[in-house]
């Protein structure tokens, strides 16, 4: 099978890729390296995968690619992923998240392609958690509080027109707050690797807000397999893959000590003791929010199996214990 992975160099894009050469497939990514890392590669292009690099906001470019792959599924996760910048530079945002899905839509429909999956959010395209029943459900009517859930949201809305207009067969996941070996503690979406950075480095954790706040974390293996799922189906759209438990920072931090403790034996390294300083939220971001995977269970047979307390030491054995500076989440 010819697939074509979008944001493929990144850190759920890399170990899809991954997957998808390990079943047999003929991967072909495409990539701008903005933010991807063409050593997450390394393994796949080892194994015949192919990186194309390239701007999805690139109407030329995109369609240039797609006619020449021609993939049968087109999983697309290249995106502006971060809340803060989409509301400090929000054309940038919706250029990247709603043109360059739009040009990935419309190409793939001009070759026929058997099936589109498309990478959203589940963290904040519901908006505030408080509002609604937690975990949120497909049903609740979205209501971002930022700039980036709108743009994901539009995502979905432009597939589910092409579904309404063309038949288009795609399916809309909205991932949780996902983490695993390979994330980047660069930036803000990354809660998991930029604290487990820190704790490895003996640097005292900043939370932004009281950290009462809560993220619904998923572990890349899980989120992996329900990804592939959802590729083999005819489902369509939106699919939650979180696991359903809302998770404090401060609970996380509490579970990061833990993991620390179980790998080093004597937890957070001399000369800090891994209590957090705390400074003001930041806007756009939700107080609560969980998500309810009871439909992915239904239409996907899929639940997530990795606990905190098992995902956690295996993403902390992959960052390593080299000390840089890094940004505070």
């Amino acid at each position: 099978m010819k697939t074509l992975v979008t944001g493929g160099a990144g850190f759920i894009g890399s170990h899809l890729t991954d997957a998808l050469i390990a079943r047999g497939d003929e991967v072909t990514v495409i990539d701008d390296l903005s933010t991807g890392k063409p050593e997450n590669l390394e393994a796949a292009l080892a194994r015949g995968a192919d990186l194309i690099e390239g701007d999805i906001t690139d109407r030329g470019f995109v369609d240039e690619v797609v006619q020449a792959v021609k993939p049968s599924t087109l999983f697309h996760l290249a995106a502006q992923g971060e809340v803060q910048r989409s509301i400090e530079q929000p054309s940038f945002d919706a250029t990247v998240n709603v043109v360059g899905t739009v040009n990935l839509i419309e190409a793939s429909k001009n070759i026929g392609l058997d099936r589109f999956v498309f990478a959203s959010t589940g963290g904040a395209i519901y908006g505030e958690g408080g509002r609604i029943d937690l975990p949120a459900t497909e049903q609740v009517t979205p209501e971002p509080l930022c700039q980036y859930g709108l743009s994901k949201l539009a995502g979905e809305q432009y597939l589910a027109l092409y579904r309404r207009m063309y038949m288009f067969n795609s399916v809309s996941l909205r991932f949780g707050n996902v983490y695993g070996p390979r994330q980047s503690p660069k930036g803000e979406a990354g809660a998991v690797a930029i604290f487990g950075e820190l704790l490895l480095a003996g640097q005292n954790p900043t939370v932004f807000g009281d950290g009462q706040q809560t993220r619904d974390f998923v572990y890349i293996d899980d989120l992996i397999d329900a990804i592939l799922t959802a590729s083999r189906t005819d489902v369509e759209g939106p699919i939650n893959l979180g696991s359903g438990e809302e998770t404090s920072i401060l609970g996380l931090l509490d579970a990061l000590r833990e993991a620390g403790h179980a790998l080093n034996g004597d937890g957070p390294r001399a000369g800090t003791t891994f209590e957090p300083q705390f400074d003001r939220g930041r806007p756009g971001e939700v107080k609560r929010i969980s998500i309810d995977p009871s439909r992915a269970a239904k239409e996907l047979g899929w639940n997530p199996t990795t606990p905190l307390a098992k995902g956690l030491p295996e993403t902390l054995k992959s960052i390593g214990t080299h000390k840089q500076t890094t940004p505070s989440a």
